[in-house]
């Protein structure tokens, strides 16, 4: 069920657009589906001006995987197209070697939680390579940093994530965020994965500093799942303004999702590694 309500999802936002409508294509907006090992990949480029005004996003590559019912039968192949996908839109090169992981979001808040979560899953290598760089010479150096939110740290996330990058120098960025979503079918079951970076809580009407190429001066991935629909968007009822709705079980689909957002990062950022040795490298 597609409700019209606030989303992150630029997906959502083309297809808002299209259907129902003789439209089939948006001027500076070139849409693609594909099947990627059986899941269902969408790609939204924004190409010009034209693309930003009609989405309300800017240039770049958006693209949304969509995830099974239950993850766990099926994660080993969601995290390996996860890794296919997160490096397609990185670009055509490598990924750098040297990459900044930043988890965002509030951990005391069930469906703000993504970010924290993901960073449990997430090889942090940069000490083992600089203490013993022969033995982990096929890891990339990677740094964590769960800069928490403005209410209980008192500093924007960019603030702290952009003094960080002026310490440790990193060549590229990946945040990790919760979203909002228009679509109640897909809330939990479909990831973001975009090259333009992030305003944390954007999706909720509390957007913060953005974090993107030009505040932090290195290319910027961001990865989100959608967790909560506008609740104003099911009654015109204004008690309902400011109030979200997420699943009943958003707990579970959460600690699911993010499990598999951690596991994507590490096998595209980590060459040749498989499922089975990153559990046991997480211990």
């Amino acid at each position: 069920m597609v409700i019209n309500g606030r989303t992150d999802m630029a997906s959502e936002l083309h297809r808002r657009l299209c259907d129902g409508s003789s439209v089939t294509e948006l001027p500076g907006v070139r849409a693609t589906e594909e099947q990627i090992t059986g899941f269902s990949v969408t790609t939204v480029e924004i190409l010009d001006s034209r693309g930003e005004q009609a989405l309300g996003k800017p240039v770049g590559c958006y693209i949304t995987l969509e995830l099974p019912s239950r993850i766990s039968d099926h994660f080993s192949e969601a995290a390996a197209t996860l890794a296919v996908l997160i490096r397609r839109c990185a670009g055509p090169e490598p990924l750098p070697q040297r990459v900044f992981l930043a988890a965002l979001g509030n951990p005391d808040i069930t469906p703000d939680a993504i970010g924290s979560l993901a960073a449990g899953h997430l090889l942090v290598t940069r000490h083992l390579k600089q203490s013993n760089a022969s033995d982990f010479s096929a890891f990339r150096s990677t740094t964590l940093c769960r800069p928490g939110v403005l209410g209980t740290s008192g500093m924007e996330s960019a603030q702290q994530i952009r003094a960080l990058c002026r310490d440790f120098q990193p060549e590229m960025v990946i945040a990790i965020d919760a979203l909002a979503g228009a679509d109640l079918g897909r809330l939990c079951r479909s990831i973001q994965i975009c090259n333009t970076g992030i305003a944390p809580g954007s999706g909720v009407g509390n957007s913060r500093e953005a974090l993107n190429r030009e505040a932090l001066g290195v290319p910027v991935l961001a990865i989100g799942v959608p967790t909560v629909v506008d609740a104003a968007a099911f009654s015109p009822d204004p008690a309902l303004k400011g109030m979200f709705v997420t699943p009943r079980s958003i707990d579970s689909l959460v600690r699911s999702c993010a499990k598999l957002i951690g596991y994507g990062i590490d096998l595209a950022l980590h060459d040749g590694l498989q499922v089975e040795e990153i559990e046991m490298l997480l211990g």
